[in-house]
């Protein structure tokens, strides 16, 4: 039977040792390529073509549900299994949202990576004991609306309001994206007209609560 072959984004790197240590006694598995943020992730992504992405949710920059969002459009073969430290159900609803196959507390046991790789791999999706669908069913009846706005915005302006969140000024939004202030500039006024959100402090409390960036970043 053919390996699955799976690639590791995470920016700590001990995490993606730790997780490349216990796959290498996961019979079936080879790990095939390792990312330190997500703009290095979808680039290895789309270069390798694992079968499965383990991809965390918090990275900066571009963050786990934006890679996840992209390579269910651009790569669609690969699936990604989202891991996280959290299992609020904001950010399993926006992971799902974003085309994730799978969401893997990081607390979880070996045997339970192993489960929801082979999940993955059967065409299945997996979520952790952890999370309760219950909570997320509640939870999407609850705020579906606001989570749902996020729609509304272009890939771009998602990755804009990121950084935004993460603290970076325009200018370095620019020279990040290589693209022109002015360019930056359109851009956050269109997503401030499209979130009817008119101030940088109520953009960042709004990333904070869809789970575009945690309150920890």
């Amino acid at each position: 039977m053919p390996s699955i072959k799976v690639l590791i984004a995470d920016d700590h790197t001990l995490v993606r040792a730790g997780i490349r240590a216990l796959l290498q006694n996961v019979e079936g598995v080879e790990v095939i390529g390792e990312a330190s943020d997500g703009r290095a992730a979808l680039e290895s992504i789309r270069e390798k073509r694992p079968d499965v992405a383990l991809v965390d949710i918090a990275m900066p920059g571009l963050n786990g549900m934006e890679v996840a969002a992209r390579v269910t459009k651009e790569v669609p073969q690969v699936r990604v299994l989202m891991l996280s430290m959290h299992a609020n159900e904001e950010y399993v609803l926006q992971a799902l949202r974003a085309g994730a196959a799978g969401y893997l507390v990081k607390g979880a046991d070996t045997i339970e990576l192993e489960l929801a790789l082979k999940a993955l791999m059967r065409g299945e999706s997996y979520l952790s004991p952890a999370v309760s669908k219950h909570v997320i069913a509640d939870y999407a009846k609850r705020v579906g609306g606001e989570a749902g706005t996020l729609e509304l915005l272009t890939p771009r302006q998602r990755e804009i309001l990121q950084l935004i969140a993460e603290g970076h000024s325009t200018k370095e939004i620019a020279h990040l994206l290589k693209i022109s202030i002015k360019t930056v500039e359109t851009h956050r006024s269109e997503l401030m007209e499209r979130l009817d959100i008119h101030d940088v402090a109520g953009l960042v409390r709004y990333a904070i609560r869809v789970g575009i960036v945690t309150s920890e970043q």
